[in-house]
């Protein structure tokens, strides 16, 4: 594998975290915001939409699993990095 593959898939995982993160915390917010409207339908419970529950939960995962996913792809960059620093080493 060239240290140069390393390194790019490294960025494109980290990039693919960042957007997943981005877009789970954007569900996580439409699912937790409470609009005028909800508010005036239904004072009493404006979050009584049980549907949502099941979104939240898979947000939160999602959220989680973005995570794991940008330190791994921080670890692929780092061990090209090492990599090309021990080939630099060795041709010096």
């Amino acid at each position: 594998m060239e240290i140069q593959s390393a390194f790019n898939t490294g960025v494109q995982g980290f990039q693919d975290a960042t957007r997943q993160a981005s877009d789970a915390a954007a569900n996580i917010v439409d699912a937790t915001v409470v609009t005028q409207e909800q508010v005036s339908e239904n004072p009493a419970q404006p979050l009584a939409d049980s549907q949502k529950l099941p979104n939240l939960n898979q947000e939160l995962v999602d959220l989680k699993v973005a995570e794991y996913q940008a330190k791994a792809s921080a670890e692929v960059i780092k061990t090209a990095d090492e990599t090309l620093g021990t080939l630099l080493d060795v041709t010096a």
